[in-house]
């Protein structure tokens, strides 16, 4: 059987390749034509450098709400009222795997009649329209015609705390919003970050794509959130959150999106 090595433009035997033989010279002769190929790469450069374009893009959004610190405030409050009623508002149906130190809530949270809640609500549709109206090129009068049928909850991350890896099925965009950080440990650099799995992760790594740069990278996508921050990402990507350490609360409200035209 015999293989083309397209390092050296030249042919090699790929039994050679399995026993060993002909190593040496293989190595001499990649590290000789590598070093064409850089004088080659430096005397075009200024001349002509391919194209390169991100061809499957997933699209993220970042926004912050102004002056969020009242709200927010506000939001703690409500939302530590209610983890204190118990199954009242908790989640009865938990599936993603999490433990005792995370509470979830009930997911009808934009349904709720507080100002503060209310407040949150416009604040995060009215960021997901305009993200939905730009990428798919719709004018005012298409974008007033979107319809959102919307899950929302929260969620109360203690000490210890963590979310498992999951998506959300049946929608087509996920917002998270983050009302308060916490204090993380010093010594704990990943401690309730919003982590994004890379759906291209599992593919053949080495030299030639393992340090790509960003938005090229292989790795996931980690952020630490900040009070106000609003992330919206499309529904199928997987993400966790991290385990939480630090004091008090690290409190956040997520939501889910289907949207259809009327």
């Amino acid at each position: 059987m015999r293989r083309k090595n397209f390092r050296t433009g030249c042919e090699g035997l790929a039994t050679n390749a399995v026993n060993g033989t002909g190593g040496e010279w293989q190595r001499q002769q990649d590290n000789t034509q590598s070093k064409v190929f850089l004088a080659q790469w430096h005397n075009n450069s200024g001349e002509h450098m391919a194209q390169i374009n991100p061809i499957f893009s997933v699209p993220f959004a970042f926004d912050q709400l102004e002056d969020c610190a009242s709200v927010n405030q506000a939001l703690r409050e409500l939302f530590i009222r209610r983890e204190a009623m118990g199954s009242r508002f908790a989640n009865p149906q938990p599936y993603t795997p999490r433990n005792k130190a995370l509470f979830e809530s009930h997911f009808d949270l934009f349904n709720w009649p507080e100002a503060c809640v209310a407040q949150l609500r416009e604040f995060c549709l009215s960021r997901l329209l305009g993200v939905v109206a730009e990428i798919n090129g719709y004018d005012n009068a298409k974008a007033a015609r979107l319809n959102f049928t919307t899950d929302a909850w929260f969620h109360i991350t203690r000490r210890g705390g963590f979310f498992g890896v999951h998506n959300h099925p049946m929608a087509s965009w996920s917002g998270v919003y983050c009302v308060s950080a916490g204090e993380h440990d010093p010594d704990q650099p990943d401690s309730g970050k919003l982590s994004f799995i890379n759906p291209m992760a599992q593919m053949y790594l080495d030299a030639g794509n393992s340090f790509q740069k960003f938005p090229f990278q292989y790795g996931n996508y980690a952020i630490a959130l900040k009070p106000g921050q609003l992330v919206l990402f499309p529904s199928w990507v997987q993400h966790q959150v991290m385990p939480f350490f630090g004091e008090g609360e690290r409190i956040t409200v997520a939501m889910n999106c289907a949207i259809t035209l009327r």
